[in-house]
């Protein structure tokens, strides 16, 4: 898929990272493999509503292999890391914290390390995900959050698991151009409808 902003491929992203010098990219935004088994299957609705149920893919049984860290620091000066509490990552100052507003029996967000020198930050929003096309599928607004306090006008994004495509959305309407590869044809193809169909919106929000 590709527009004046988007470019998003159906490949690795080890293959995709190869095309390209060191720091080209202004920032790597990526959600990779946390290890941990949510690639599918049933899912209580977190706000109480019922069950959804997304293919079972097996698809993240293990996190990335350091050779994945350490293309993503060369071809990205920057980078924030979903996720990074279950990566070895280098010490840093700056987490971002997800607060999903959920409670009871799930976590109560996720955490980002990112290379910046900056203080810890949080946002707070509860993940409804309705018709959610992943399992671990984040919201436009939380994207869209990142891209206004973590990017600056002119930056070139990357994203090395793209997923759901909500980063697309969100660098649409921000005016940043995202280099995105997604490795499952199921969800490249669903993201892709995704993206034309929320993009045909005036606005964001």
């Amino acid at each position: 898929m590709k527009t004046d902003l988007l470019d998003i491929r159906h490949a690795d992203c080890m293959d995709l990272m190869r095309e390209y010098p060191d720091d080209h990219f202004s920032l790597a935004i990526v959600d990779p493999p946390y290890g941990i088994g949510e690639d599918g299957g049933k899912f209580r609705d977190r706000k109480g509503g019922g069950h959804r149920v997304l293919p079972k893919k097996g698809w993240d049984t293990a996190p990335p292999p350091p050779e994945y860290f350490t293309e993503l620091s060369r071809v990205a000066k920057d980078q924030i890391i979903w996720g990074g509490n279950y990566f070895p990552l280098p010490p840093s100052r700056c987490w971002i914290f997800w607060d999903k507003l959920m409670g009871g029996d799930f976590a109560d967000g996720e955490m980002a390390w990112t290379s910046f020198d900056k203080v810890v930050r949080k946002f707070t929003k509860c993940n409804k995900s309705p018709g959610a096309i992943h399992p671990t599928q984040k919201p436009v607004a939380l994207y869209d959050w990142i891209l206004r306090n973590y990017a600056k006008p002119g930056d070139t994004i990357l994203d090395t698991h793209v997923g759901s495509m909500s980063i697309a959305i969100a660098c649409h309407y921000a005016g940043h151009h995202l280099t995105a590869c997604e490795l499952d044809a199921d969800y490249y193809a669903a993201g892709c409808e995704r993206v034309m169909r929320e993009t045909q919106q005036t606005t964001l929000f």
